[in-house]
């Protein structure tokens, strides 16, 4: 190939590029500036809402992560705070050697949440998915959003624009391994899921409702 035509790929190939970061740093810019108001640090003077939706986090074999039992302890301590009524529990046991949820369960069991004010959603494998299926499968019009600081800004953004009221609270609690990672690593998952919310995306698993103002399925093998 003649010099000339590969320096004219290479230029092309570079715009892209310099247009590529500049819409990445412009969606996030935008959402971060659209729900950093709705982010909690404190307790204090923080919005009572009927439920609280926890995400899932990893797992190390039946325990949880440190930035999954983060979460799980500030959503115990406002269910107990009586800041939330209930608890959305949200994550990936998509494979049988690998169930976020039961270590979820099994976690806010035995720091005495009462498992009728549990529910479960086993099909929530992505932020997106989670608020779809909030909205969707379990009809919640408010929510109390709880994870890390670095992933609230998205929750909040998915959630508002599917319809459902959100206030997040931020669960950091000293230092978390790879943080400076995911927290880069964020920049392109709040990218995907403005388009997500542009093309109101399905998510692969449905199923029938199961309406938070109903019988907990925290008991059932609903694993839909």
């Amino acid at each position: 190939m003649p010099r000339s035509k590969l320096k004219k790929y290479f230029k092309i190939a570079l715009y892209l590029v310099i247009i590529g970061l500049i819409a990445i740093v412009s969606v996030n810019y935008y959402v971060k500036n659209s729900t950093r108001k709705y982010i909690h640090y404190s307790i204090k003077k923080f919005p009572k809402n009927d439920v609280g939706i926890i995400f899932g986090a990893g797992i190390n074999g039946d325990q949880p992560s440190k930035y999954l039992k983060d979460r799980l302890d500030a959503g115990i301590m406002l269910w107990k705070a009586k800041r939330i009524n209930k608890i959305l529990l949200s994550g990936d046991n998509g494979r049988e050697e690998y169930d976020e949820l039961t270590v979820m369960k099994n976690y806010c069991f035995n720091h005495g949440v009462d498992t009728t004010k549990i529910f479960i959603d086993y099909a929530g494998f992505d932020t997106y998915s989670t608020m779809y299926r909030a909205k969707h499968i379990f009809k919640i019009k408010k929510a109390t959003l709880i994870s890390q600081e670095y992933h609230l800004n998205r929750a909040i953004y998915i959630g508002q624009k599917l319809g459902i009221k959100s206030a997040g609270y931020s669960a950091n609690q000293g230092e978390y391994l790879g943080y400076n990672y995911v927290r880069f690593r964020e920049y392109g998952s709040v990218f995907k899921s403005f388009f997500d919310v542009l093309r109101n995306r399905e998510p692969r698993f449905l199923g029938g409702e199961i309406n938070i103002n109903g019988e907990s399925n925290y008991s059932k093998e609903d694993k839909r």
